[in-house]
């Protein structure tokens, strides 16, 4: 299916299935991606399959909010220590949080309204695209998973949801930031001190800094993992309905209609 890659006979294609995963158009919810970028700056990038712009501005986060200690002193905040949480602020970093921050929300609703146009134009022109790969690293191919189960691995470990799917690249990175989280916040060493009774010494390893990294982490897993499933499903079957008409509609029967006794 190389001939997708070097020619563009169509404008617009809806998906493109490749070693490394399946990117598709599909509509998606602006204030949705808005709100995921609010909560981690990338994940909406990410949602959009705009995989360069999110990784960078996921680092960037996870970078600049450590030099700033911003997760620290957001703990502070909401245990009502206002005077620690400005303490543990470092002004030079936190000041150049802000404008990033920011334009990853603006961005990643400006990208998807856009995309969204995109999708529907695509989806009029229903242009073929390949749905088969096999290579000597990997092969890939449309079909239907159940997204349950993607949610259910994804609460296992973030990453096998995506693996499941098969969106590699996505899995690989969530799963490797995953336990660089769980490394350095402690909560493992925290979880077998809670399991001995010890809730003192569980509170006392865990680092809040890292901590708060993980729930957006997991649910971003688990939102992007099911809500790709579904539409893989989807586009599943947009392609085998396409397939059947082009290939077997035109040999159908058909019945002559009689009209009182005359055909």
């Amino acid at each position: 299916m190389d001939n997708f890659k070097s020619t563009n006979t169509e404008r617009r294609f809806k998906a493109h299935v490749s070693a490394l995963g399946t990117t598709q158009l599909h509509l998606r919810n602006p204030y949705i991606i808005a709100w995921w970028s609010a909560a981690f700056p990338g994940f909406g990038h990410l949602l959009l399959s705009k995989y360069l712009r999110g990784y960078a501005l996921f680092i960037w986060e996870i970078f600049v909010n450590n030099m700033a200690n911003i997760n620290q002193a957001m703990v502070y905040s909401f245990t009502g220590n206002i005077e620690m949480a400005k303490a543990v602020l470092e002004p030079r970093w936190m000041l150049l949080y802000i404008p990033v921050y920011i334009y990853g929300i603006w961005d990643s609703y400006r990208t998807s309204v856009d995309m969204n146009k995109v999708f529907l134009l695509a989806e009029h022109e229903n242009a073929n695209f390949n749905t088969y790969t096999i290579g000597a690293l990997e092969i890939n191919y449309l079909d239907k998973r159940r997204p349950l189960m993607a949610v259910i691995w994804s609460l296992f470990t973030p990453g096998l949801g995506q693996l499941y799917i098969h969106r590699v690249v996505t899995a690989i990175f969530t799963m490797a930031f995953m336990i660089l989280f769980v490394y350095f916040s402690g909560i493992l060493v925290a979880f077998h001190y809670l399991f001995l009774g010890e809730i003192t010494q569980a509170t006392q390893v865990m680092d809040p800094q890292w901590l708060l990294f993980i729930p957006s982490h997991v649910g971003f897993s688990v939102y992007d993992s099911y809500v790709n499933t579904v539409e893989n499903n989807k586009l599943f079957e947009s392609e085998q309905r396409k397939f059947l008409m082009e290939k077997y509609q035109q040999y159908r029967v058909k019945i002559p209609i009689s009209v009182d006794g005359v055909k």
